[in-house]
């Protein structure tokens, strides 16, 4: 398994347990959760130069961490 295909799996692990802590929550570990799953998901989509998935992720990554940013402060 080469290093997208494994920090593909990290990502979409890493979004699963985050959508579990979020749905019971824990804020703002969820959401932050969220936003690192998204964030891996934007590093394997930029290796993989997959334009939709990069716009996708950069864009729910923007918004995830501007919205939780702006709750916080």
């Amino acid at each position: 398994m080469d290093l997208t295909q494994r920090l593909g799996w990290l990502a979409t692990a890493t979004l699963i347990i985050a959508s579990a802590v979020n749905g019971l929550g824990y804020y703002p570990a969820g959401p932050l959760m969220l936003a690192a799953g998204g964030a891996l998901w934007l590093w394997v989509s930029i290796l993989m130069r997959n334009w939709p998935l990069i716009v996708n992720n950069s864009v729910l990554l923007a918004v995830g961490l501007g919205t939780t940013m702006y709750t916080i402060w």
